[in-house]
């Protein structure tokens, strides 16, 4: 059971505490690499069902003349409403035939609602985005638009897709205002971004903002801690992903990467080995096998935790004796991990509140130097996320750095043709010449 204590006080460190040795060390020191996985490329491929199928209800010309009223003020959201065929739909409407309403009315419909579920950008210009995003399977479109069709509620319809964070709200708000189109656009790239995610990112999880070099945590929508970050460097730079959180580990040992052991430390080994077991060091193999392990000590890359999180990318949340990179103003240091800010309270926050350990329980497994797991009661997501537009302190939206050059390719996109729709109705099928003799091939 997790242990409630007033939000408004702070994490309070227990005495055993005083034993634990001093991480105040401002070395550089290296970490587990990110293990870089190739950008996601292809779209998902849509569903297709034919109409009778999806068994939809016709569309009435008061529904179609709805949904012409918000594909013409979709630019609000960040969208283009030439995408969604308004010149088609509005003929369709003046027209005399049902069938044809029916298409073009369904087409658009699903279009749009898709790119406002799941977003309009291509995997390809995404860059580096591993997020998993459950939206389709609580929200699909086809049911979603019978009902919309059988409420004439069209409009509340497609309004009910936007993210539902406050930051999202700021955003629509601030590009209502933008004064250029650069603005414009770098609004639009970060409505997107949101988009890609799960529409309610849930009551409890850690988000990390890459171009912020910021983390919090929210513990039933309640924000109960935040820490600065140091983030990847543009070389090994930090992916957006979503990993549940399963633990924490605290005084945690370090399994070098074959990247950083190539680095130095394989030298190091090889030449002065007492040099490396002063370090920390031991390791089995030689050469191509050597296998290297740090252990747990105020000297170890992790520092004094390590949140668990796992990914096949080797992310994750963890100490670090380099503590003056917590000072510099751009954090884009590490090999791809997520170094963070106030360890010890951060490490304490994850036993107590998501452990149900208490601060004693805590503050002895820190003082023992021995490597602890307090697994979680009930794992919850870690949002690696890259906003380059976030909410100004004195309200607006201020812009971030753009430390990896992601934004471009998404405004790029812009000029291009977005995801197709996630659900599509199949026309009907047109005999070709070739099936077409075929078959009186067949007759004869």
């Amino acid at each position: 059971m997790v242990k409630i204590f007033s939000l408004a006080a702070p994490f309070a460190l227990p005495f055993a505490l005083a034993a634990a040795p001093a991480l105040a060390q401002t070395t550089s020191v290296k970490e587990d690499s990110v293990v870089y996985q190739p950008d996601k490329t292809t779209d998902d491929a849509p569903e297709i069902e034919s109409a009778a199928e999806a068994n939809l209800p016709s569309w009435s010309k008061a529904n179609a003349e709805a949904l012409l009223r918000v594909i013409e003020g979709i630019g609000a959201e960040g969208l283009f409403a030439k995408d969604y065929n308004p010149e088609g739909l509005a003929a369709a409407i003046v027209g005399d035939d049902q069938a044809r309403l029916d298409r073009v009315a369904t087409d658009s419909f699903l279009l749009l609602a898709t790119h406002l579920r799941d977003g309009r950008t291509p995997n390809a210009a995404r860059k580096q985005w591993f997020m998993t995003d459950s939206d389709a399977e609580q929200m699909p479109l086809v049911s979603m638009l019978t009902a919309a069709l059988l409420a004439s509620s069209i409009p509340e319809t497609l309004a009910g897709l936007d993210p539902v964070h406050p930051n999202f709200a700021a955003l629509k708000t601030a590009l209502a205002a933008a004064k250029t189109t650069a603005d414009a656009n770098a609004i639009r790239v970060n409505m997107e971004r949101w988009r890609w995610m799960p529409r309610d990112l849930g009551p409890t999880y850690i988000v990390s903002n890459i171009p912020e070099y910021m983390t919090r945590v929210v513990y039933d929508g309640v924000k109960i801690g935040e820490h600065k970050a140091v983030v990847g460097k543009p070389s090994t730079p930090t992916p957006q992903l979503n990993p549940m959180a399963t633990g924490v580990i605290v005084n945690p040992t370090w399994t070098l990467p074959r990247s950083i052991i190539n680095e130095g430390i394989g030298a190091t080994i090889a030449n002065n080995p007492a040099a490396a077991r002063a370090q920390g060091y031991t390791w089995t193999g030689s050469g191509k096998t050597l296998s290297v392990v740090q252990k747990a000590g105020p000297g170890n890359a992790l520092g004094v935790m390590k949140l668990e999180m796992l990914n096949p990318h080797a992310i994750y949340l963890h100490d670090t004796p380099s503590k003056g990179a917590f000072a510099a103003a751009a954090r884009a240091f590490s090999h791809g991990c997520i170094r963070t800010d106030k360890a010890l309270k951060f490490s304490g926050l994850m036993s107590v509140w998501f452990a149900g350990k208490t601060a004693e329980e805590f503050g002895a497994a820190i003082a023992s130097g021995e490597t602890t797991r307090f697994g979680f009661e009930k794992p919850f997501p870690v949002y690696v996320a890259y906003w380059t537009m976030v909410p100004g302190e004195q309200g607006g939206v201020r812009k971030l750095a753009d430390i990896y050059g992601r934004d471009a390719p998404v405004v790029a996109s812009f000029a291009k043709p977005g995801r197709p729709a996630a659900t599509m109705i199949a026309p009907p099928v047109v005999p070709t010449v070739a099936s077409t003799a075929a078959k009186a091939s067949v007759g004869n």
